[in-house]
């Protein structure tokens, strides 16, 4: 209690209350200071990258090794000042209560990376930079210089580019460890948000960067789908379907970053999650828009993933998808003669394959199960026959009744 009742009576001091008034007096100096500082380490970095990208056309491979070297060097070092501009001016603006909003949720998140450090290294050291960078990004738009802000953007996209796809890349390999169903689920959310906030924010500069690659060209489609789900509020449903589409999308963007057998578990991940919304939902409805997406998700993952896949870990599973993809094919040339036939005929396809798999679990998915088996029988592909015995989920087994035995009657 004693040296608590000091404490007090020690911040209430005149010459405490000095010292508050003096530092506050000098954050904006310091805010100056670093402010120039980081202006100037910004422009090194700015002239190192432009070097560093005509590096290809030089021959000498230890003037190359020079020229990324130097590039290199000064890019950490001006990373370096903006992290210690962090620390000189907004942790004091905070402390002393003169920081706005922007500059509170800055320091809040930065803590939060930072927390990383001692348990998650290289996600601690890919966010971190990918941190410092938005954070200069802000402060150079702000500035209203267009030559400076265009020449920044070409810098802050090349290398928030590599830095997502590194992300990337460390989650597809702590897939690959011995984890938890939840731990799995907490990589598979962040792969998902790493993917939204790359082609939120990143893709757009690259797209307007480089109007004439080839990659950006095919996904406008795809990108434009996914912009609908940047606005409003999403339910569980929109969040399944647009996971999907940032899946698609990965497959052209992140071919190495985020390999086939990742984006294949992340496929089936989706589908899990289909199921559960399907099973879960009571409303009508929504179930039906839920398996409407379900139908949706089968197609992509078929058509977008299994059908580019060339190593099978069994050659049994591969055979039994060459044999669903021929009759895939076969369904799919009555598109523009029958339609309706069409769609009828893919869902049967697709409903019957699901089973093949679910079936393996009965007791995970045996609610799945008996929609699908419903959906069959709606289908015309599968009989519910009632009034039998026995039952196996909602549907009847036929049993062969067992004749009867004569039996003559004795005559007295």
């Amino acid at each position: 209690m004693e040296e608590r009742s000091l404490r007090v009576y020690q911040e209430k001091t005149f010459f405490s209350k000095i010292s508050n008034t003096i530092t506050k007096l000098l954050i904006p100096t310091r805010i100056g200071i670093n402010g120039m500082l980081i202006s100037i380490k910004r422009n090194n970095a700015l002239k190192a990258f432009e070097q560093y990208r005509q590096i290809d056309s030089i021959e000498s491979q230890t003037k190359q090794e020079q020229i990324t070297k130097k590039f290199e060097d000064v890019y950490a070092l001006y990373l370096e000042s903006i992290d210690k501009y962090i620390m000189d001016s907004i942790y004091k603006k905070v402390k002393n209560d003169a920081a706005t909003d922007f500059e509170k949720n800055a320091l809040s998140q930065y803590y939060s990376i930072v927390h990383l450090k001692e348990t998650e290294y290289l996600e601690y050291k890919y966010k971190k930079q990918m941190y410092l960078l938005n954070l200069d990004y802000e402060t150079v738009d702000e500035i209203n210089k267009p030559a400076l802000s265009e020449k920044y953007k070409v810098l802050y996209a090349t290398q928030m580019e590599s830095l997502y796809k590194g992300l990337l890349k460390h989650y597809s390999i702590k897939l690959a460890d011995h984890l938890t169903p939840g731990a799995k689920d907490e990589i598979y959310n962040k792969i998902f948000s790493t993917l939204e906030d790359y082609i939120e924010n990143i893709l757009p500069l690259k797209m307007e960067q480089e109007p004439e690659n080839k990659v950006y060209k095919e996904i406008v489609e795809e990108y434009n789908n996914f912009e609908k789900f940047t606005v409003g509020k999403l339910d569980q449903n929109d969040n399944i379907e647009k996971n999907m589409v940032l899946l698609s999308l990965s497959r052209k963007l992140f071919t190495h970053s985020l390999p086939l057998i990742v984006a294949e578990q992340c496929y089936e991940k989706l589908l899990d999650d289909a199921r559960s919304l399907i099973v879960d939902t009571r409303v009508t409805r929504k179930q039906e828009k839920a398996y409407s997406l379900l139908i949706n998700l089968i197609e992509e993952y078929n058509v977008k993933l299994l059908a580019t896949k060339i190593y099978w870990d069994k050659p049994q599973l591969r055979e039994e998808y060459k044999a669903f993809w021929k009759q895939f094919k076969e369904i799919n040339q009555k598109k523009d003669v029958n339609y309706i036939d069409y769609l009828q005929e893919k869902q049967i396809l697709f409903l019957r394959n699901e089973l093949k798999k679910v079936r393996k679990d009965k007791n995970k998915y045996y609610k799945i199960i008996q929609f699908y088996q419903m959906k069959l029988v709606e289908l015309g592909a599968m009989q519910n026959l009632r009034n039998i015995c026995t039952s196996e989920g909602n549907y009847k087994k036929i049993l062969k009744p067992k004749k009867a035995k004569r039996t003559r009657k004795k005559v007295s």
